[in-house]
């Protein structure tokens, strides 16, 4: 068998087997940047940025239906199977590549939309009601304090309105009973502020989704180098090579 031939089956049943563990990756990271995103969906009014997650599993989905299609077409070099798988992952390369782009734009836009939306949020906390639970959550499960730190708790109405205290998910132990919110005795709160915490996780999460989306985009790139290397090889070796002399 022709050596490059040989090497384009080689890498396109790798990435035939690989399409189906790549399908579960990528299903697992769009799950994980929705989960990431919903946690917080109270302090994230761009709901377009979810746009890249939900791009990511439409693609999972469609490589495990295909990942049988390549398979079956490389052994048989099937040459109208091939130009479908070549087909198939040019789609998927595509989305991949439009995946990419989103996430760099909407990496770019979270920070001044979320502190516009965590100061709405934090302003409306009145010791009930889903924007009290949302802003507790946040601030236990980040160890945090206020949008930019403890003191943005100063301009709300729940500071002025219950002895200049801030809520009690600002402790650092939150079972505490030494631990009353007041801000003389700054030790027992946690200090730093939410938005600059989860603006960190949330780029967190695009980067490793966009690390990623490129790796896979990358094994795409190379399968389609394969499939050309087949069909033409392919072609060449039923038809007869036609040498051409001087």
């Amino acid at each position: 068998m022709d050596c490059g031939i040989f090497t384009s089956k080689t890498i396109l049943l790798f990435l035939s087997l690989v399409f189906w563990a790549a399908g579960t990756a990528l299903a697992y990271v769009g799950a994980y940047v929705i989960r990431s995103y919903k946690d917080f969906d109270s302090f994230i009014q761009d709901k377009y940025t979810l746009v890249p997650a939900a791009i990511i599993i439409g693609v999972s989905v469609v490589m495990f239906i295909f990942g049988l299609v390549g398979c079956c077409a490389t052994i048989r070099e099937s040459k109208v199977g091939l130009s479908f798988f070549f087909l198939i992952i040019m789609v998927i390369f595509a989305a991949e590549v439009a995946a990419l782009v989103f996430s760099f734009i909407y990496q770019n836009k979270i920070n001044g939309d979320l502190e516009r939306s965590m100061n709405d949020v934090f302003s409306k906390y009145d010791g009930q009601g889903p924007e009290t639970s949302a802003v507790d959550y946040l601030q236990s499960q980040l160890h945090c304090c206020g949008v930019r730190n403890y003191t943005s708790w100063s301009n709300t109405t729940w500071f002025t309105s219950h002895n200049n205290t801030v809520p009690q998910s600002c402790c650092k132990n939150t079972t505490s009973t030494e631990c009353t919110g007041r801000l003389d005795r700054l030790d027992l709160l946690n200090q730093e502020g939410c938005e600059p915490k989860l603006n960190s996780l949330l780029q967190g999460v695009l980067s490793y989704a966009m690390l990623v989306i490129l790796g896979f985009a990358i094994i795409k790139f190379f399968g389609m180098l394969s499939v050309c290397v087949i069909t033409c090889k392919s072609g060449s070796r039923r038809s007869g090579y036609q040498p051409l002399y001087a």
